[in-house]
């Protein structure tokens, strides 16, 4: 398996600064979180993207995927959303990303019925254009559809294998399923893992991987038993948690705490 991080943990560090980083700890690929906050977003004109794919080439360094925030279960119109996944498949095409991340973001202003429609015919759709462009759209288990089994009630209506899954592994623990459940409900559909660490269900604070409660373990056992070959990428939420210790410092000994898992798991 190949490893990334997360710029959600380096909130606007600079690229240059960010590929440093992967390349300094040993890290294959990078996250980029796609927000206008960061220094790569949808508003970036062709030649910034020109210089953003060649700084990642240059480096030697992957680009995983961009984690955008199109929410495809909310309830309102198709129009927006359509335009908020289109323009991150344009980005990611131009830089060269495999894959987008989009959150399910289904409200309780409808049933589960209709937001799982409301995804399937929205992901649908942004299939096709997806396809034309060769990236892939990943489903992250999250919020309204945190487990694999939510997740595939949606991916089940689309059936498209330019649409996928991204397993959050907090999100289906918090949802309460085992790791070996939410494998085989995404292992179809899977792109990639976010791994991280929280000290519990209640203090979501982001720690250092293998300090906290989440069953890393048992998720790195469980992918390998299957062979399964993809990336592992830390998301370290210090975005939003202004008092967690800076990632610089924490990504050596979590690739470590990452790679020590896998031979255990050879």
């Amino acid at each position: 398996m190949k490893l990334a991080f997360s710029t959600l943990g380096v909130p606007g560090l600079p690229l240059t600064d960010v590929l440093a980083l992967a390349t300094a700890h040993g890290y294959h690929g990078v996250e980029l979180r796609a927000h206008p906050e960061e220094p790569v977003h949808p508003n970036l004109t062709p030649a910034q993207r020109a210089d953003v794919a060649a700084e990642f080439k240059a480096a030697g360094v992957g680009l995983l995927g961009l984690a955008g925030y199109a929410r495809v279960a909310a309830p309102g119109e198709d129009a927006p959303v359509l335009a908020e996944i289109r323009a991150l498949l344009d980005l990611a095409r131009d830089l060269g990303a495999p894959y987008i991340r989009v959150f399910p973001g289904g409200g309780t202003e409808q049933s589960p019925e209709e937001a799982d429609a409301t995804a399937a015919r929205r992901l649908g759709t942004a299939a096709e254009y997806a396809a034309d462009l060769g990236v892939r759209i990943l489903l992250e288990t999250h919020d309204s559809h945190r487990t694999g089994a939510d997740a595939m009630r949606i991916l089940g209506l689309v059936g498209h294998r330019h649409v996928g899954a991204l397993w959050d592994v907090m999100h289906t623990w918090l949802g309460g399923e085992q790791p070996v459940e939410s494998f085989a409900a995404l292992s179809p559909h899977l792109g990639y893992v976010q791994v991280k660490d929280i000290a519990s269900a209640d203090d979501m604070t982001p720690l250092p991987l293998g300090t906290g409660v989440l069953p890393l373990t048992d998720c790195v056992e469980v992918l390998s038993r299957h062979s399964w070959d993809g990336w592992l990428c830390w998301e370290y939420e210090k975005r939003w948690y202004a008092d967690a210790a800076p990632l610089p410092g924490l990504l050596t000994p979590g690739r470590e705490h990452l790679a020590r898992l896998l031979n255990e798991s050879a």
